[in-house]
């Protein structure tokens, strides 16, 4: 894997190399990270810069990123060196924010906060193309995960790209199906990509170039579930538009979802369901759009521009069908108002 000294130098600033790093010095965060950068940028200076540290940190004053806390962090090459050899014999490769394949969606919805390295395989040109997100819980049941297929098989075939998250249930149903359809896919993962890499399950699709992994995190991580809190921000950022298939009223998909209708990113559909312990109804009564029942028939490029609509519907805590009708405008990317 070639990286470029700039490159190099942000990821021994951002980064883990192994698992016992993080109790030496521990990498910049987003939010630390686009706050360095941004004072690195004003005094005409590059990352790269840094590797001669005594003269370019002149006028640097910040608490919790200190002059020895650089000085460590950078002085990290050879564990940097064994890793990238290490994650190039799979097929890893690593962006950066001013990279021109890192995803432009993630940069404008989430600014500096976006992720300084993202770690990926497979295709990174479906980055910036968009799609559909398809989200719900772990233990969904059977009729969800039969419309999640559903939905992300015709979604493929209309030409979008499913984004998820790689975790059993929703997400991997939603992918393997997009994938079975010969559709692409955007898979967000909050631990293990390393591993994801290389399994039987997804190695063929990023042969083909129509799968692309990605991951924030260090690609051995196990499984944390603030991780994957933190992650679920990314797959609204990447998207179009989201679709939650079945969400609790706590825990990683209803945080996700909450997090998407306070920051406005994308438009959130909600699937009818008839779990009585679902959060789906308090989604879309914070703002949420209720999906059409009629799977079969959805296009997906409206999905979008939901602010120009007509419908009729009843109660949906009652299960009763619903008979709607759509009229979409054409703009995209616009706040839902309701």
């Amino acid at each position: 894997m070639d990286i470029t000294p700039k490159t190099q130098a942000i990821l021994l600033l951002t980064s883990h190399f192994n698992r016992s790093v993080g109790c030496d010095v521990k990498p910049f965060t987003p939010a630390e990270w686009g706050r360095f950068a941004s004072w690195l940028r004003e005094h005409d200076l590059a990352p790269e810069d840094l590797y001669n540290i005594d003269q370019q940190l002149n006028g640097w004053g910040d608490k919790a990123i200190t002059r020895e806390r650089i000085e460590q962090l950078m002085g990290r090459g050879a564990a940097l060196a064994l890793a990238m050899e290490k994650w190039s014999r799979t097929g890893l490769w690593v962006l950066t924010r001013s990279d021109p394949d890192y995803p432009a969606r993630l940069k404008q919805r989430l600014g500096n906060r976006s992720p300084a390295v993202l770690y990926g395989c497979g295709n990174k040109r479906l980055l910036n193309s968009g799609g559909i997100a398809v989200i719900g819980a772990r233990d969904a049941g059977d009729d969800d995960l039969g419309d999640a297929k559903r939905l992300a098989a015709r979604a493929a075939k209309q030409g979008f790209s499913i984004i998820s998250g790689g975790a059993r249930g929703v997400d991997e149903t939603s992918m393997s199906a997009a994938l079975d359809a010969e559709g692409t896919v955007i898979g967000v993962m909050a631990n293990s990509l390393l591993r994801a890499s290389t399994s039987s399950r997804y190695r063929p699709h990023l042969l083909n170039n129509n799968l692309v992994l990605i991951s924030p995190l260090y690609p051995e991580a196990g499984f944390n579930a603030g991780n994957a809190m933190a992650r679920n921000k990314h797959i609204y950022c990447l998207s179009d538009a989201a679709i939650i298939i079945q969400s609790g009223r706590q825990g990683g998909t209803w945080n996700g979802a909450m997090e998407n209708l306070k920051k406005s990113w994308v438009p959130l559909w909600v699937k009818t369901t008839n779990r009585k312990d679902s959060g789906n109804s308090e989604l879309v009564r914070k703002g949420g759009r209720w999906l059409p029942n009629l799977l079969d028939t959805i296009q997906f490029s409206r999905f979008s521009d939901p602010v120009k609509h007509e419908w009729g519907e009843t109660d949906q805590t009652s299960n009763v069908s619903r008979q709607i009708s759509f009229s979409f405008g054409a703009t995209q990317n616009v706040k839902d108002s309701s």
